[in-house]
């Protein structure tokens, strides 16, 4: 594994300053650096011009600049690493580390997300074939990956941002709307879990009544004006998450970790009370990072103590659900920032520009909020555009792995349907999935442009283009520096990750 690691570190490492070189010299060529210059009206001109000419080297040519430009990158070995500096004088690396900040911020969670929904909905459609679930993913999956990125985030912008907005100057439920959007889910959880015949009119009649009740409860409890979860609603997710993570990781029939999944729910939910008081004295992230980290730890080690004969499956599904019932108590802690925040920026919570409200003030879980809305437009729109994909690859890649032999082998030997798919399907079926993520993070890192440039973002997509609207090679060369780098790193993880999806590939 080292020897191969290695290799492909040297071949990545070659590529990359082979690549390097071809794209410093084609932005250097591609304009003059000092036109804002030539047509300054300053009476300094000349002296200007001459400063910028000896802080960039522009009187060397380009192909020999370059290496000037690599003898800085290569000193890292000696701790005087320095991509040089911008055309307005600035350091590159400082720009840099602002934007991959905000980039990483924006499409961390968009990707994170969209892999999720994507694999999960495209397993479903998979193994519910031409049915009319399928069709109907199908046909949204390529109306969404035709639809232009600028016209969907326009579109989010007005529907989403402005009309929540808007709704929330009198978020009132009406009659009329919750039985008409119950219906809606009763019909919409009708066709994605299936059935045929009085099956399929109990999954109707229950989705639709739960929907109900729910949006009965938004009505009467004001939510949308003081949201909240709270330790009944943490009990109750919990149990759900609890019994849908043991159904997809070890089966129901599997007791052990089933019970060790809700008495992990049971004892993370009463927590709840006295988890508020530690909130106010300690707020920082690095106590909801230790959180969740203890949760998760401690769910593992109720799993394992539990699980007798299976001990490693019942503590994989405690251990995650720990996590999740974590989660789902510090989002309510979040919550309840809500009316704060919506005071403090005047009635419109949801920001369509930018990424955080300017001398916003307040508490640490305002700024959580304020982080929140300010990501929900972007993400939503990289989600939309890159769920399509994710849905596709997992589909048509799950449908050709149960076509193979060990799967028939499988089912023929008695074994369940959730054990067929999740352990002997859906590993294989994840290979080429985890290849188009590796070349997708390195794009995303790149910074999504078009998104970028509509809400107003200062990540790595704007200071790309501006850096090549003003032929700022060394800023140029920064982004790509970075962008290279993590794709090289991702493409070496995803080898590594092939041997551990499918026992049939070796590293060597």
């Amino acid at each position: 594994m080292l020897t191969f690691i290695i290799r492909r570190l040297g071949a990545s490492i070659l590529v990359l300053l082979v690549a390097s070189y071809i794209i410093y010299v084609l932005t250097a060529v591609s304009g003059d650096p000092l036109e804002d210059l030539r047509g300054s009206t300053s009476p300094n001109k000349q002296s200007l011009i001459n400063a910028r000419i000896q802080q960039l080297n522009l009187d060397v040519p380009p192909p020999l600049r370059y290496f000037l430009w690599l003898v800085g990158v290569l000193k890292a070995f000696i701790g005087q690493f320095t991509l040089g500096e911008s055309t307005t004088g600035q350091s590159v690396i400082s720009l840099v580390n602002s934007s991959v900040g905000n980039t990483l911020q924006l499409v961390s969670a968009a990707t994170l997300l969209a892999i999720i929904l994507g694999v999960a909905i495209g397993m479903s459609t998979a193994l519910r074939q031409y049915s009319g679930f399928d069709y109907t993913v199908t046909f949204m999956s390529f109306l969404f990956f035709s639809l232009p990125a600028f016209w969907v985030a326009v579109l989010l912008k007005l529907y989403v941002a402005i009309g929540f907005n808007n709704f929330l100057v009198d978020p009132a439920i009406g009659p009329v709307s919750i039985v008409v959007l119950s219906l809606v889910s009763g019909f919409l959880w009708m066709n994605v879990i299936g059935g045929e015949g009085k099956p399929r009119l109990m999954i109707f009649g229950s989705a639709t009544l739960i929907t109900a009740a729910v949006l009965i409860y938004v009505r009467l409890t004001d939510w949308f004006v003081n949201p909240q979860l709270g330790p009944v609603l943490i009990l109750l997710l919990g149990g759900l998450s609890a019994v849908m993570i043991t159904t997809l990781t070890t089966g129901l029939s599997n007791r052990r970790a089933l019970y060790s999944t809700l008495i992990v729910v049971g004892v993370a939910t009463a927590l709840w009370y006295p988890l508020q008081f530690a909130f106010e004295a300690s707020p920082a992230i690095g106590l909801l990072v230790v959180l969740l980290v203890t949760a998760s730890a401690l769910g593992a080690l109720t799993g394992f103590l539990l699980g007798r004969n299976d001990k490693s499956a019942s503590a994989r599904a405690a251990g995650i659900t720990g996590f999740v019932v974590m989660l789902l108590i510090i989002i309510d802690r979040v919550m309840a920032a809500w009316p704060s925040y919506v005071n403090a920026v005047g009635g419109r919570p949801i920001a369509t520009v930018g990424s955080q409200t300017p001398d916003l003030g307040g508490s640490m879980w305002v700024g959580l909020v304020d982080n929140f809305t300010h990501l929900l437009l972007p993400t939503m729109s990289l989600i939309l555009i890159s769920l399509a994909g994710y849905t596709r690859y997992a589909r048509a890649s799950l449908l050709e792995v149960m076509n193979q032999d060990y799967v028939r082998t499988a089912r023929a030997k008695g074994l369940t349907e959730r054990t067929v798919v999740m352990r002997h399907a859906f590993r294989n079926a994840m290979i080429p999935v985890v290849t188009i993520v590796a070349f997708d993070v390195g794009g995303l890192i790149g910074g999504a442009v078009i998104t970028e440039t509509i809400f107003a973002w200062k990540g790595m997509g704007a200071l790309f283009t501006g850096a090549l609207h003003r032929i700022d090679v060394n800023t140029v060369m920064g982004v790509f520096l970075v962008v290279g780098t993590v794709t090289i790193i991702f493409n070496i993880l995803a080898d590594i990750a092939y041997t551990a999806l499918d026992p049939r590939i070796r590293v060597s």
